[in-house]
């Protein structure tokens, strides 16, 4: 990252400081602000010149922080340190102008545990291609109820500048980390971490598969108590092997089968622990029954033994694990019942948004009508499709890159019937449901996992998700 003159950490004085905050938005206003607080002279860069950032950039000028907007691509003179926002990408023309000056480059996450006091609560954090928030919220579900003083936080609402120079008190947080934070953040030291699964996903921003790996895989250095592995998942146990942890720091895994020693599995529908037990060659912890599980498609109970493995990690007795993951509901648009219709199950699921989500949730269900499409973002379809072929009684495609899925049908799964919708306006969602209702029969599931992203219909998968579960009810009604 360079060798600036910002090197330190808690106890550092900001005074001074020449530091640029590059991007505004829900990271860079508030380190932006947090910096000029601590007396820095605050510098931010945008690239974006429109009425939002003028608006924004009106409020921080207000404080005496400088903004400087249309220009995010030079280096303002003086800079010791940039705290970047993290959608911005590696390859940008301010990072590489950084690195010719030897500035370090943090992200907002960097900066937060920076500026962690010395009691600070400890950090455990969960990346992964899907699942991120589920299991961060399971995991906080479960610290709650063994009475620790918690929040679910990172990539999922509360940002981790919030949460650290807050007033609250925390024992211990769980944190959501994204590839992108985890890209910028090179002295974060978790207690405990999980990477859930890989998947190819934002290859744009990273570059390549490998260096998307190698991101994610920054969760596990300095972990202190457990690395965290999907045995379904080599990938991530490579991770593992690959990471510089503390002394003592153990490898755990979790399976949806029977666990061996050292890992979290299911026993005749049963969570049962053999890492964090006496003697886990011949010994076994129960922790919850599947049904516990809310919903209990597979994927979901894979997050709910991550979020066990973290818990556990951390010391949270096992009744706590059931009681957490009983209090536990799951957020809008992930594999949520709306409503059964003539004896069709209707399910949103518009948070599957790429193909690797999209196909941990059409495993959960045996006869399927799949509404899908979108936005392919380079997605390619004919692993997904091959796998769930055997599911699929119809499919029914809506969205700007539908043809690439209907191609994926027709070498994979030419004997399922398809319907193309070839339509954008605000029926279409309606027309859509019309029509898997007509291609379902009574044991089926209407599944929309669209394994693309929304915006070409929608303004987002909450907005999708929403016109999906108003066309049930329309049919219901």
């Amino acid at each position: 990252m360079g060798s600036g003159k910002v090197t330190e950490g808690q106890g550092l004085s900001w005074e001074g400081k020449h530091v640029t905050v590059a991007g505004l938005g829900v990271s860079g206003i508030p380190a932006a602000k947090v910096l000029h607080g601590l007396g820095a002279h605050v510098t931010v860069v945008n690239d974006g010149d429109d009425e939002r950032s003028r608006a924004q950039a009106a409020d921080l000028e207000a404080l005496g922080i400088i903004v400087r907007l249309g220009d995010g691509a030079t280096l303002p003179d003086g800079t010791e340190l940039i705290v970047t926002t993290p959608g911005w990408k590696p390859d940008k023309p301010l990072f590489t102008a950084a690195r010719e000056a030897g500035v370090p480059v943090w992200g907002d996450v960097e900066l937060a545990w920076r500026l962690r006091g010395p009691d600070a609560a400890p950090w455990l954090a969960v990346t992964g291609t899907n699942g991120k928030t589920t299991t961060v919220q399971m995991l906080a579900s479960i610290l709650k109820a063994a009475g620790l003083r918690t929040a679910a936080i990172g990539n999922i609402g509360v940002s981790v500048l919030d949460a650290v120079l807050g007033d609250e008190q925390y024992d211990v947080l769980a944190v959501e980390l994204s590839s992108y934070q985890l890209h910028w953040a090179p002295s974060v030291r978790a207690h405990s971490a999980v990477v859930l699964n890989l998947a190819p996903d934002h290859l744009d921003w990273h570059g390549s598969m490998e260096a998307y790996a190698a991101d994610k895989g920054r969760i596990y250095e300095g972990n202190r108590v457990a690395c965290v592995y999907n045995v379904a998942d080599k990938a991530t146990e490579d991770l593992v092997r690959e990471a510089d942890v503390e002394e003592g720091c153990r490898a755990v895994g979790f399976t949806l089968g029977s666990p061996a020693p050292s890992q979290l599995g299911v026993v005749d529908g049963i969570l049962v622990d053999r890492a964090f037990v006496e003697d886990r060659q011949k010994n076994a912890q129960e922790l919850a029954e599947v049904s516990d599980v809310n919903p209990p498609a597979p994927h979901n109970i894979a997050n709910a033994l991550a979020a066990a493995g973290l818990a556990r990690a951390f010391g949270v007795p096992a009744k706590a694990v059931r009681d957490g993951l009983r209090a536990f509901t799951p957020d809008a648009h992930r594999i949520a019942h709306v409503a059964d219709v003539d004896g069709v199950a209707y399910i949103d699921d518009s948070k599957a948004t790429n193909t690797h989500a999209a196909e941990a949730s059409l495993a959960a269900y045996p006869s399927i009508v799949w509404i899908a499409g979108g936005l392919a973002k380079g997605a390619i379809f004919d692993e997904l499709v091959a796998k769930s072929a055997k599911r699929l009684r119809g499919v029914v495609l809506i969205g700007a890159d539908r043809a690439l899925i209907a191609q994926a049908l027709a070498r994979h799964a030419p004997e399922v019937p398809v319907v193309d919708l070839d339509r954008t306006d605000t029926g279409a969602m309606l027309a859509a449901v019309q029509e898997a209702q007509r291609l379902a029969a009574a044991g089926d599931t209407v599944l929309l996992a669209p394994a693309c992203a929304s915006m070409d219909m929608f303004a987002n998968y909450n907005k999708r998700g929403d016109a999906f579960a108003l066309a049930v009810r329309e049919l219901g009604a």
